[in-house]
């Protein structure tokens, strides 16, 4: 094809592609608000680990004494400017722009830095978790600056803030860079507790309404779902509490689903491979043979 033939071709597809009112493609809307960017909340989160972890994962001089509030405070005002302007593209994004305001943003922004000290003290006890967990560790820091699940329940742990404090889309976005990143799906809307835990990670999968207690620990391929969905007027499924609530000091091994809004009792143990639909009591164990005689 000659370059004419090429540039006609490519503007019936122009033509065909811009038409965004067509009922070909009524389920793609038309987006005219402002979007956050991925590449700064990125950025944010880079900042963020190195406020939580000083001197992993910044210059060398941020890990001396003498500079660290320095480094710090540098740190924290690059971090408001850039979550500033992208909390304020969230509200933006699914509203009335009108009805987001850079003061808005400036206030939750501030909120969420106000938090970033229990954010920290919470990952300081599950740093410690992961170690005791997994005699591969050797250290606290080989946990921080090389192991996946650290990452992932950092960027969770953040986001839930956020989620909390009510902003749209930021938290999925940071979850699922964590999600793309270390292969583990953590919804922001899950409630965790402290000396969480997760061994080697990979396909672990926990849902929004899922509430985790302390002295919790997963493994590769864990699954907290929801096991159904219930359906409003519009046909659509509503968001109601359907994962399940895992209380304190309770292990399950690789593969396995919890699903639905049942209660896993504390100090329980459960198996690989196991397929769990109904609550447990305290201080059980659930091995594969045993659930299979259960179905």
């Amino acid at each position: 094809m000659d370059r004419t033939a090429i540039s006609e071709q490519i503007q019936q597809n122009v033509e065909r592609l811009s038409a965004f009112d067509s009922p070909e493609y009524a389920y793609i809307p038309f987006h005219r608000k402002p979007s956050p960017s991925v590449p700064s909340i990125r950025k944010v989160m880079h900042l963020l680990r190195k406020v939580v972890f000083p001197g992993f994962f910044g210059v060398q001089q941020e890990a001396q004494p003498s500079s660290i509030h320095y480094y710090m405070g540098v740190y924290l005002e690059e971090v408001y400017d850039l979550l500033h302007e992208q909390v304020y593209y969230g509200l933006c994004f699914e509203s009335d722009e009108s009805s987001a305001t850079i003061h808005q943003a400036s206030r939750i922004t501030i909120d969420f830095i106000d938090r970033l000290h229990s954010i920290k003290r919470l990952l300081s006890t599950d740093v410690k978790a992961i170690l005791d967990g997994d005699p591969a560790a050797s250290s606290l820091s080989e946990v921080i600056f090389c192991y996946p699940a650290t990452q992932a329940i950092l960027y969770q742990r953040i986001a839930h803030e956020l989620f909390k404090l009510e902003v749209p889309l930021l938290p999925r976005i940071i979850t699922e860079i964590a999600h793309s990143e270390t292969g583990i799906d953590i919804h922001p809307g899950a409630q965790i507790g402290e000396y969480f835990s997760i061994d080697h990670g990979t396909g672990v999968v926990i849902g929004q309404t899922t509430i985790i207690g302390d002295h919790v620990r997963l493994y590769q391929g864990v699954t907290l779902g929801a096991k159904r969905f219930t359906y409003g007027e519009d046909g659509l499924p509503m968001n109601l509490p359907r994962h399940p609530i895992i209380e304190n000091n309770v292990i399950i091994y690789s593969n396995t689903s919890v699903l639905g809004r049942i209660t896993v009792g504390h100090d329980s143990i459960i198996g690989g491979n196991i397929w769990l639909t109904h609550s447990i009591p305290p201080h059980s164990k659930i091995l594969q043979t045993q659930a299979i005689q259960d179905w």
